[in-house]
């Protein structure tokens, strides 16, 4: 069962998800997420469940030869996709706005 709430914009899910959108059929481990956006891993896994748990992702575990604990990997469903897409054009005049009022002051 997927989470029904709607998701809270923030400039740390709008990282995540343009990363992610970035080669959407592309599988990623979360760690190379932490690096490609800069955030800390504590803000980028709780991401990762929140957007996991709405069905925005598919997520599975690594199989490797090499012995060692098995990474997450995640990427998009087409779900995930529309939403981001649709939540990147409701943040863009926000941002623009933000800006604007800043260089008014």
């Amino acid at each position: 069962m997927f989470d029904a709430k709607p998701l809270r914009w923030s400039p740390h899910t709008e990282a995540i998800l343009f990363e992610l959108m970035r080669d959407n059929q592309a599988w990623r481990h979360g760690y190379d997420l932490v690096k490609a956006t800069g955030l800390g891993a504590g803000t980028v896994y709780p991401i990762l469940a929140r957007l996991a748990a709405r069905g925005w992702l598919d997520t599975e575990w690594e199989t490797s030869s090499v012995p060692g604990p098995r990474r997450h990997l995640y990427r998009l469903t087409q779900v995930g996709m529309r939403e981001a897409k649709a939540l990147g054009a409701r943040a863009r005049p926000r941002n623009r706005a933000s800006r604007l009022a800043r260089s008014d002051a």
